[in-house]
């Protein structure tokens, strides 16, 4: 992905966010310098991964295929249990652009569209998995706001404002937004990103980056570069 295009995505996220009144932590809008100058107050930031999440999965093809998040909260992987148990996130889908399938080992996950009337619907496609990593051919059992549902193999469950799905380890899950683009939230346990993402075909979870201009707000993944 271009620096430039991702500088523009976070821009068009924000504005989003602002339209359906979603308001983000002060650091959503530091600067590479203001990071560069902040000290261990930030600490937990840093080592959750908390903040700005771009990515096409290295396809290229971002408007079709790619995700914008930002990490609320979320447990440091490497505190071994001293920190949060629990993550949060919000989403920026945009119509018809899909998140391919994958599942998490560890992970459980509400998804929930946090839209109101104006904004779009979230389509999720599910399937269960068998033991090596395909998928299977019987009924999925889910939750849809603590109401248990049986859908058939590949069924899409689609989410209007304020409807939600829980997401079980193992259990493939794609998604993208119909009838516009949706504002999504994400309650989990601990999120790790760098070990618990399995994509049905082997995806990169973060892009290789041009730097075609100077970024103006640091991705949760470059951290470690400052």
């Amino acid at each position: 992905m271009k620096r430039s295009s991702i500088n523009r995505y976070i821009a068009e996220a924000s504005a989003f966010f602002s339209t359906h009144s979603f308001y983000l932590p002060p650091f959503a809008d530091w600067t590479p310098d203001a990071w560069t100058r902040s000290g261990a107050e930030a600490d937990d930031v840093r080592n959750c991964r908390l903040g700005w999440d771009i990515t096409d999965f290295n396809s290229g093809h971002f408007e079709t295929l790619g995700l914008t998040l930002f990490t609320l909260r979320n447990g440091s992987v490497s505190a071994n249990g001293a920190s949060k148990p629990y993550a949060e996130k919000i989403m920026f889908v945009r119509e018809n652009q899909v998140t391919p399938f994958h599942y998490h080992v560890r992970k459980t996950e509400d998804i929930i569209n946090r839209g109101g009337k104006r904004a779009g619907r979230l389509a999720v496609q599910l399937y269960g998995r068998t033991k090596d990593g395909e998928f299977a051919d019987g009924p999925v059992s889910v939750s849809c706001d603590g109401i248990k549902r049986q859908v058939e193999p590949g069924q899409t469950i689609i989410l209007g404002p304020g409807e939600s799905i829980t997401m079980t380890p193992y259990l493939y899950h794609m998604f993208y937004a119909v009838d516009g683009d949706a504002l999504i939230g994400e309650v989990s346990s601990r999120n790790d990103d760098d070990t618990d993402n399995y994509f049905k075909e082997p995806l990169p979870r973060y892009p290789e980056i041009t730097e075609d201009e100077a970024p103006l707000r640091v991705l949760c993944n470059e951290y470690p570069k400052l």
